[in-house]
């Protein structure tokens, strides 16, 4: 899933150590949770030679799994996840967003409601308690032995867009049709069930044209870039600097930060 995912190229991975990239099959199960446990022990293993560890992503979930720690949730019935699930393969996905919709309007507008799992696990939490899954996000957690600094890029909508739909373009010049062809038969695994596959999906089953596929990635990634921004934007303490911006001012802000306590 190399050019799916815009995963790093070999020069890239050669320029600096990185970590948790091709680390896991398609066929692993893998969760928030999991990764929050392996970033950690990472992160110890890190902060013992190094004093400033730059993590990058743009999953805003995984990230404050990391920085802040996850949510706790109460324990649901199990039969109620197993109705979704039914519910998903009889109704489709635009009837649980509706219903998510109905239920939490705020988990709806913030959540990847594309995701099936990340709708599902909010659903059953709305279902189970009688409370909106956003009642239960940011209480008290764990806190961090180490400081956070925040960093976000940004641009005006339109250049963000036009880079989403260039970005898409590059993609299946590299080869994007024939990667998706080779995971045909995983196509069931809910690490395909993501933007730039399952579009492709389904124009190999011949259900879409390959121009509406092409298309329905780049309207699914602007809509995923979207969510993006308000999830991040709800961190008052991120340094949001222009994506033109100079990068030694973007240095010497970070420096002034790092002298600052934690919070």
């Amino acid at each position: 899933m190399q050019i799916g995912t815009a995963a790093p190229t070999k020069e890239e991975l050669a320029q600096a150590k990185h970590h948790f990239i091709h680390h896991k099959s398609i066929q692993d199960s893998y969760n928030v949770g999991a990764f929050e446990k392996e970033a950690l022990q990472c992160l110890d293993t890190l902060f013992k030679k190094h004093n400033t560890i730059i993590m990058v992503g743009g999953s805003g979930l995984y990230v404050d799994a990391v920085t802040t720690g996850l949510d706790n949730f109460p324990k649901i019935d199990s039969s109620i996840r197993d109705k979704l699930n039914n519910d998903l393969k009889i109704k489709g996905l635009a009837h649980l967003q509706e219903a998510l919709k109905e239920l939490d309007n705020l988990a709806y507008n913030t959540i990847a409601i594309d995701n099936p799992h990340r709708l599902i696990r909010a659903l059953e939490i709305c279902i189970g308690t009688g409370q909106p899954y956003s009642s239960f996000l940011n209480k008290d957690k764990t806190k961090r032995t180490f400081k956070t600094i925040t960093v976000g890029l940004t641009a005006d909508r339109a250049i963000i867009y036009e880079r989403i739909n260039k970005r898409v373009d590059i993609m299946l010049q590299e080869g994007l049709l024939n990667e998706v062809k080779s995971l045909l038969k995983f196509k069931h695994l809910n690490a395909l069930n993501t933007v730039g596959y399952k579009e492709v999906f389904n124009y190999l089953n011949n259900e879409w044209t390959i121009g509406f596929a092409v298309s329905e990635i780049k309207k699914n990634s602007r809509r995923f870039a979207k969510r993006q921004l308000t999830w991040f934007k709800k961190n008052k303490n991120t340094l949001w600097f222009d994506y033109l911006a100079n990068f030694d001012d973007i240095i010497n802000e970070i420096n002034k930060n790092k002298t600052l306590p934690i919070k």
